[in-house]
C-alpha cells in the first residue's frame, strides 16, 4: 500500500505513477549539483511545484464529480509555487537565460495533451514527459552563465537516461505480459543515447564518466530484455531503477565537480 492510499490527504497531488518520479526528479537534482544557484532553485520548484500540480490541475479541468475542497486548494497552491518560481528564476538569472525552456515547452505540452485524454501512461505520453523534464537541467546551466553548448550537453546527459530508459522499462513490462515486443529497439535506443555522449565527452563538453554510467545503462538493456527467461517483476525494476538513476546523478556530479566543467577554449 502506498502512502497515498494511507493518506487521502496526500491523494490530492501525488501522482500515481511511480516511474514519474525518477523521469521529473532525477534531472532536477542533477541540476541542482551541478550548476547550484539561487536561480535554478527557484527554476527546480517552479518544476517540482508544476510536477505535483498535475493530478488536482486535472481533476479540476475535467470536472471530476465530487471534487473536494483540498483538491482546489492544491491546485491553486502549486500553480502559485509554480508561477513564484519562475518569476524568481527570471529576476535572478534574467529571462534570457531561460531560453531551454522554450525547448520543453512544447514537449511538455505533448504529455499534457495526452494526459487530459487519459493516455498519460502511453509511450508518446511518457517520452514527452520525461523529455520535458530532461531539458531542464539546461536552463539550470544558462541560469548560472553556462555557454549553449555546455548547457545542452548536460541536458543530453539526462536525455540519455531518460529516453531509453522509458522505452527499456516499458518494453520489460509488456513481456511481463507476454505481449509481443521488440528486444532489439530498446538496446539500439541505448546504445545510440552512449554514442552521443561518447562524442560530447570526446569534444570535451561533459566527462567521460557520464558515458561510462551510460554503457551501465545499456547492459542494464541487455539484461532486462534477456530471451534467457530471467524474470523481472514491476517491483524489482522500479528498485532497481532508482538504485540506478540515483547512481546516475551521483557519478555524473562527480565528474563534473572533478573535471571542471564547462570548459572554455
Amino acid at each position: 500500500m502506498t502512502s497515498a492510499n494511507r493518506d487521502p490527504r496526500l491523494s490530492v497531488f501525488l501522482p500515481k505513477e511511480h516511474g514519474s518520479w525518477s523521469l521529473a526528479f532525477e534531472p532536477l537534482v542533477l541540476g541542482l549539483l551541478v550548476v547550484p544557484s539561487v536561480a535554478g532553485a527557484a527554476l527546480a520548484a517552479s518544476a517540482a511545484s508544476a510536477f505535483f500540480c498535475r493530478r488536482p490541475s486535472k481533476a479540476l479541468l475535467s470536472g471530476t464529480p465530487g471534487t473536494r475542497r483540498g483538491t482546489r486548494a492544491a491546485a491553486a497552491l502549486f500553480v502559485l509555487c509554480a508561477a513564484t518560481g519562475m518569476v524568481e528564476a527570471s529576476i535572478l538569472g534574467g529571462r534570457a537565460a531561460l531560453w531551454p525552456l522554450l525547448l520543453a515547452a512544447p514537449i511538455g505540452g505533448l504529455f499534457l495533451f495526452y494526459d487530459l485524454k487519459n493516455e498519460a501512461r502511453a509511450a508518446s505520453a511518457e517520452l514527452a514527459g520525461g523529455t520535458a523534464f530532461a531539458l531542464i537541467p539546461a536552463a539550470s546551466a544558462t541560469l548560472a552563465g553556462w555557454d549553449f553548448k555546455s548547457a545542452l550537453a548536460l541536458a543530453a546527459v539526462m536525455l540519455a537516461r531518460t529516453v531509453p530508459t522509458v522505452i527499456v522499462v516499458r518494453s520489460r513490462l509488456r513481456l511481463n505480459k507476454t505481449q509481443e515486443v521488440s528486444r532489439i529497439v530498446p538496446v539500439i535506443a541505448a546504445i545510440a543515447a552512449l554514442l552521443l555522449l561518447v562524442l560530447l565527452a570526446s569534444s570535451s563538453l561533459l566527462p567521460w564518466v557520464a558515458a561510462f554510467l551510460s554503457l551501465v545503462l545499456v547492459a542494464r538493456a541487455i539484461v532486462l530484455l534477456s530471451p534467457w527467461g530471467i524474470s523481472f517483476s514491476p517491483r524489482r525494476i522500479g528498485i532497481t531503477e532508482a538504485t540506478l538513476g540515483a547512481l546516475y546523478v551521483a557519478g555524473t556530479y562527480l565528474g563534473y565537480r572533478t573535471g571542471h566543467f564547462p570548459r572554455t577554449p
